[in-house]
């Protein structure tokens, strides 16, 4: 493109220099030309006089010598026969025009230029006292006819090139300016294209290149979005596949002894691993961003929802020999939460309940509603977390019991603290009332997201921690036993 603006403004610029110049270098040659032939003319009429009062060859002489071109040979008279010497014609000067245009001039009556060898001969007919036509003749040399032509011509020609020149490098500017821009988009296309996603265009140049420009970063952006999203739904549906996974692992541990209860657990411990590699591996390529929940903001009644959810663990812990204690889902309590959302949260919840605690411990499921929240508690009696800030780092695992035990890819933990968080709310571990992790879920009821914040801490100003406060004050069943640990 830029190649083409140059030789588009070349050819344009050409063609204007050599419309005006060459014009303007024929009218110079002609002023040069007139003005030569005029200043001759006036030099002829300067011997009129003279011949308006005598024919004398000497007074003739004397008459044209005293002239500038007379002096240098560049003047001659051509005196016709008079009736005082009938036959014989006076001829003074050099003549350098023919004989036939003398007379054809002395015929005519009318000044003419005649062309001769070294340049030109201008012919005046002038009146004689006698009634005759004398003629004139003032030779003009083709230097002087031509004088100042060439440097005219060739000044025409600097400035003709200078014009060219000039427009060739405004084109070239120009098209830089329209190129670059252009360059930069098409290189981050391909950027793009090759997987680079953090690719991003300076919105600069023209007023389309721009626009193109923001265009692009949108579509960029969007396609980050996109694949993020894209690689969190992979992951939480691999995450949601812990509970099936779950059920298979108790039924198979209850198979007892031989060779085919033993390849229904070894399939089942495979699958297992399976599902964790596809977790981490969409958990490494998702980017650290903020993604969105389809569905979120319908809302949902969370009491039958964690009735619903409790009716399914129940019976797995019953056949464990688990404790199950569930509280404050006797009235309706809605939140901003979509129903599949809170179901995968509290499956993810009570999933690493019953894959990190022994057989046999107990948990519990509080729900505590006040005027600007809810509160979700899932505690058990098992052996704690060591490292509670550790395990609610996103994707992380770590040592101790609980959901951040070794081979645990930490996505359940983070799938519950992303709905906590699209409320506003936020996700504590704690130590529980039964001697083992609390997990409490803080879900907004306003809806509004909240500020995310260090990695294991609680997002909010002092409003939020306000309505915290209050929110605890008003739920009775969240006061500790002396020496207990306090919620995070």
């Amino acid at each position: 493109m830029r190649w083409a603006l140059v030789k588009v403004c070349l050819a344009v610029t050409a063609m204007v220099v050599i419309a005006f110049a060459v014009p303007l270098g024929l009218v110079v040659r002609e002023m040069a030309r007139d003005r030569a032939l005029t200043a001759a003319e006036r030099q002829a009429a300067t011997i009129g006089p003279t011949l308006t009062i005598t024919t004398d060859r000497e007074e003739l002489t004397r008459a044209v010598l005293s002239t500038e071109p007379g002096g240098r040979g560049r003047l001659a008279v051509h005196v016709p026969a008079t009736a005082e010497q009938p036959g014989r014609r006076l001829e003074i000067g050099v003549r350098r025009a023919t004989g036939k245009d003398v007379e054809t001039v002395r015929a005519s009556g009318r000044a003419s230029v005649a062309e001769v060898p070294g340049g030109f001969a201008l012919l005046q007919p002038t009146a004689l006292g006698s009634g005759g036509i004398a003629v004139v003749e003032v030779f003009v040399p083709e230097g002087e006819v031509s004088h100042g032509v060439v440097t005219a011509w060739l000044i025409l020609a600097g400035v003709g090139v200078a014009l060219i020149v000039g427009s060739v490098a405004v084109a070239d500017r120009l098209g830089v300016r329209m190129v670059e821009p252009a360059q930069r988009l098409a290189g981050a296309a391909q950027d793009l294209g090759e997987g680079r996603l953090g690719t991003r265009v300076p919105e600069e140049g023209p007023t389309e290149l721009r626009s193109a420009a923001v265009a692009f970063n949108s579509m960029a952006d969007q396609v980050v979005q996109l694949l993020a999203n894209e690689r969190e739904l992979a992951a939480d549906l691999s995450h949601r596949l812990r509970t099936p996974l779950t059920v298979l692992r108790l039924n198979a541990a209850s198979l007892g002894e031989g060779p085919a209860a033993e390849q229904t657990r070894a399939a089942v411990e495979q699958l297992e691993r399976e599902v964790d590699t596809i977790i981490r591996t969409a958990r490494e390529q998702r980017p650290q961003t903020q993604s969105t929940h389809p569905g979120a903001g319908s809302g949902c009644d969370a009491s039958e929802v964690i009735r619903e959810r409790m009716g399914f663990w129940s019976a797995l812990a019953e056949d464990e020999g688990r404790t199950v204690r569930l509280a404050g889902v006797d009235r309706t309590v809605r939140i901003p939460v979509a129903r599949p959302e809170l179901a995968a949260a509290l499956d993810a919840l009570l999933g690493n309940v019953f894959r990190h605690t022994p057989e046999g411990t107990a948990f519990a499921v509080d729900v505590h509603h006040s005027g600007d929240a809810v509160i979700v508690l899932v505690s058990d009696a098992g052996p704690g977390i060591a490292d509670p800030e550790a395990a609610l780092a996103r994707g992380a695992s770590g040592p101790g019991g609980g959901p951040g035990a070794v081979g645990s890819t930490g996505l359940g933990l983070d799938i519950v603290r992303r709905v906590a968080e699209s409320t506003g709310g936020d996700l504590r571990i704690g130590r529980s009332v039964l001697g083992g992790t609390e997990v409490r879920v803080w879900i907004g009821l306003d809806g509004v997201p909240a500020r995310r914040g260090r990695r294991g801490h609680r997002v909010g100003g002092r409003e939020g921690r306000r309505q915290r406060r209050q929110a605890r004050n008003r739920s009775g069943g969240l006061s500790r036993p002396p020496g207990a640990e306090p919620n995070l």
